[in-house]
């Protein structure tokens, strides 16, 4: 495989990262082939240091191929491996709430899918017997069963790690109700979260959609009954090949406060405290953390990597020249975002 060649990506239809990432591929005009199951060994690729899905299979800086993980900073690379429709936003100011967002799909969204498919029985049925056949098809009904069982158990043996818990629940359900109204509002006025054409955040969204409001029951018949147009929007970002990429396409700065200003409200209203909280745990050396989100405790494990996303995004923030901080100033005030970035 070339560096220019088509990209060998492994995944799963059941990994909102993996949908997020062909999505994306899709508009960019990006050649890719999509291994699934056990392809990746076949082909004798090497294995990532964490086996996460999407994995890329990409050269490094001595040619070699190697597994690479982690879809935000791999879009980050391909905008500057190929050229054409981006998904980063020119300006600074749209760039920088486009990576925001983007993170709130990535790490907050992505609770409330995990949370669903493993605390409501209907979600736990259906996913526990489809999502071990993405894996190998041609297995028989003993070993199915036995999957079946197996995964379920491990995956909502693990529903603390995202911080699902029956006095949690109602905060991240309520969220993501509020998340579908807001969106379901923005989507009358434009037709992605960054305009006319799709940022990163768009893709983010998407990916964690494709199982809240297509795959899972219980979330599912929220989309439908409360937002239809969220669920018309997913079918519609899976491939975005054909949707034009004008240059006059994203939203314009101006228009930010008004149109994006109600879902920054509630990304600061629970995402910005659950961030401050891991990263004070960080600093402290503390396992755990807890926080008040929406009124109610929150404790969960405490995570590096989402210490990384809040340090990535204060260095987004710390770059931004003297008269694009102003702007994005003014767009965070009062959302509660703002709290992310005081100490910076």
């Amino acid at each position: 495989m070339s560096e220019r060649g088509p990209l060998w990506l492994k995944g799963a239809p059941g990994s909102p990262y993996t949908r997020k990432m062909l999505s994306l591929l899709r508009y960019r005009h990006i050649p890719y082939e999509f291994l699934i199951g056990n392809q990746a060994d076949t082909l004798g690729l090497p294995k990532p240091k964490v086996e996460l899905l999407p994995t890329f299979y990409l050269p490094n800086a001595q040619g070699e191929i190697e597994a690479v993980v982690d879809s935000t900073p791999l879009i980050r690379r391909f905008e500057q491996e190929y050229a054409g429709r981006e998904a980063v936003p020119v300006d600074p100011v749209l760039a920088f709430i486009d990576a925001l967002l983007e993170d709130y799909a990535d790490e907050w969204l992505t609770k409330a899918m995990f949370h669903y498919r493993w605390s409501h029985q209907a979600d736990i049925d259906k996913a526990g017997r489809i999502l071990p056949l993405w894996r190998n098809l041609g297995m028989n009904p003993e070993e199915h069963a036995r999957w079946q069982q197996q995964f379920s158990e491990r995956q909502i043996g693990r529903l603390y790690v995202v911080g699902s818990n029956a006095t949690t629940a109602p905060v991240i359900e309520a969220s993501y109700v509020r998340f579908l109204d807001l969106f379901e509002a923005l989507l009358q006025q434009q037709p992605f979260l960054m305009g006319a054409r799709p940022g990163a955040s768009d893709f983010a969204t998407f990916a964690q959609l494709t199982q809240l409001a297509k795959f899972d029951p219980t979330p599912m018949a929220l989309a439908l009954e409360r937002a239809p147009r969220v669920c018309a929007w997913v079918d519609m970002v899976e491939d975005l090949s054909g949707h034009p990429a004008a240059d006059d396409g994203w939203l314009e700065v101006a228009e930010v406060s008004e149109r994006l200003g109600p879902l920054l409200a509630e990304v600061g209203r629970v995402y910005a405290p659950a961030l401050l909280a891991n990263a004070a745990a960080l600093a402290s050396g503390e396992p755990t953390w807890q926080a008040l989100i929406d009124g109610l405790e929150w404790q969960q494990p405490t995570f590096p990597y989402q210490g990384k996303c809040l340090q990535a995004l204060r260095s987004a923030y710390g770059e931004l020249a003297g008269e694009d901080r102003r702007r994005v100033d003014a767009v965070l005030a009062g959302s509660g975002c703002e709290a992310l970035f005081a100490s910076v």
